[in-house]
């Protein structure tokens, strides 16, 4: 892992500063882009911290550490060749074995991180980076963790299903196992419990993850629940969902979960999501449960695309949300 400049800033001198503050947010950075079908993802991390996350996170009391970012392979210097063989399901994943490897490194830094006593806060890039975010935060846990998916794509493909081959379609179905993921060795299908995982604001399908969600034990919340029910009523099922048994949660936010009109800077937008204030809403229930009983274990922030962004905007809103999720309050 390269350093940045410096350790980002201390808590408690925010405007938040004088709640309680039970987290040091560690920030690493995972710049991959080979998970996805658009470039520029992989400038997120630089972009969110260029939005000031650690005076974000500053303003929440919240401590903030920097560890700079993980190398990962590049596109341009890539050993591998992108060529997807359709007619061998194992084989439909586009650069699987560098993206296994920035798994098993990110999977080691989050443990590591939730070893030391901090949170770790992990920016990306694009969402097949979730896979390790969750590895490690599933790791040295007697019951498994919970996981909040905040998205408007169920990232439920397996190679065998995956129409593009792209990995960050995938994610979630490898931290189950599911598919010839359970024969990878890099995958730690144990750490991430099924029953305990919640897709929120899903709105955009494949039709056979349509099928394997509907046959897996996930619980899904679509669009058209909390347009019918509420951000709120919603976010409370699902923190209710993700925590029943577990040592903790993993929260995902993948930007396209918002509606584009809020955050142009992602690769593949989906009209009809979530707007500004219904995010942060469900962010400030995640703090708030976690001020209850301490159960945000980790966070991963992705799909942050400064090419196609306007004035860094999709970045200050990821960088506002993450506050939002450790605790950042109006009053």
């Amino acid at each position: 892992m390269s350093a940045e400049d410096g350790t980002g800033a201390d808590s408690g001198s925010g405007a938040n500063g004088d709640q309680d503050a039970t987290h040091t947010a560690r920030l690493l950075g995972v710049p991959l882009d080979l998970g996805a079908n658009r470039r520029g993802v992989d400038m997120g991390p630089s972009a969110i911290r260029y939005a000031d996350i650690a005076a974000e996170l500053d303003a929440a009391g919240v401590g903030c550490v920097d560890d700079g970012d993980l190398e990962v392979p590049r596109l341009e210097t890539s050993s591998s060749a992108p060529n997807v063989d359709k007619s061998d399901a194992a084989s439909n994943a586009k650069y699987l074995d560098e993206i296994g490897d920035v798994t098993a490194t990110l999977a080691d830094a989050v443990a590591t991180t939730i070893d030391d006593g901090a949170t770790p806060l992990v920016l990306g890039g694009d969402h097949a980076i979730a896979m390790g975010s969750m590895f490690g935060a599933g790791r040295h846990t007697d019951d498994g963790i919970g996981v909040i998916w905040f998205d408007a794509h169920g990232d439920y493909n397996t190679p065998a299903t995956s129409p593009s081959g792209n990995v960050h379609g995938m994610p979630l179905a490898a931290a189950h196992g599911r598919g010839s993921f359970a024969d990878l060795d890099w995958t730690e299908t144990d750490a991430v419990n099924e029953e305990n995982t919640v897709l929120v604001g899903i709105r955009s399908l494949d039709e056979e993850e349509q099928t394997a969600l509907r046959e897996s034990e996930v619980t899904v919340f679509t669009m058209r629940e909390i347009d019918e029910r509420g951000i709120t009523a919603v976010v409370e099922d699902a923190l209710e969902i993700a925590t029943d048994g577990v040592d903790g949660i993993h929260v995902s936010l993948d930007l396209d979960w918002l509606d584009p009109t809020v955050v142009p800077g992602v690769g593949t937008p989906v009209r009809g999501g979530v707007d500004y204030r219904e995010a942060h809403a469900a962010l400030e229930l995640v703090a708030e449960r976690d001020r209850e009983a301490d159960i945000l274990r980790s966070m991963d922030v992705v799909e942050v695309n400064p090419i196609l962004d306007r004035d860094n905007q999709t970045a200050e809103v990821a960088a506002e949300l993450a506050a939002s999720a450790f605790g950042k309050r109006i009053l």
